[in-house]
């Protein structure tokens, strides 16, 4: 992906039609007169933070259409995005919560969600009565893998070759380490 290509999609997530840049143009309108692409200085990680936040909202919409493609109208993306980080896996609550980035009663009203709609089955711990195991049922894992299948034909449709594939780990590198340094800063300070 080119810088062109970077902004454009910058652009398009942003959704301001005075924002697009055109194949050949050499200069970003947002940067001041005269400033080249190369020239990133001027993005801050506060922008950086919108984009993610903008992006992570276009997925919840690619999610809620692929539900609707899928005629599943009792789950949204977010009960949707806990069948996929569950996985072939049987989990505590505890460890849902660390594979994603989830609040304990979103989790809980949630799970109560996709437990009323048959995606889920929750069942009591043998050691510990008070805690649940949860794991997909067939209807769950048929819808997990039907997401996984759309969310396949996204990335082939993206990706173009190995140096997109190699601009995608890069990119999920950075932001690896973002939220890690983010994470440690939020705890423990700057």
């Amino acid at each position: 992906m080119k810088e062109n290509d970077v902004f454009s999609l910058l652009a398009e997530l942003n959704d301001d039609p005075s924002l697009r840049i055109s194949q050949t143009a050499q200069t970003d309108p947002r940067l001041p007169q005269g400033a080249e692409l190369g020239d990133l200085q001027q993005v801050t990680y506060f922008e950086l933070a919108r984009l993610m936040e903008r992006a992570s909202r276009r997925f919840s919409g690619l999610i809620r259409a692929e539900l609707t493609k899928l005629r599943v109208d009792d789950i949204g993306p977010a009960q949707a995005m806990i069948l996929l980080a569950i996985g072939d896996s049987e989990l505590s609550v505890a460890e849902l919560l660390d594979r994603g980035h989830y609040v304990g009663s979103n989790v809980s009203y949630y799970l109560k969600q996709l437990g009323d709609g048959d995606y889920i089955d929750r069942v009591a711990s043998q050691r510990d009565k008070r805690s649940a195991r949860i794991k997909l049922t067939a209807k769950g894992r048929q819808l997990r893998a039907n997401l996984r299948d759309a969310a396949m034909a996204y990335e082939r449709a993206v990706n173009r070759g190995d140096q997109d594939q190699r601009m995608l780990e890069t990119a999920f590198q950075t932001l690896h380490q973002l939220e890690l340094a983010w994470g440690s800063a939020s705890r423990y300070g700057v």
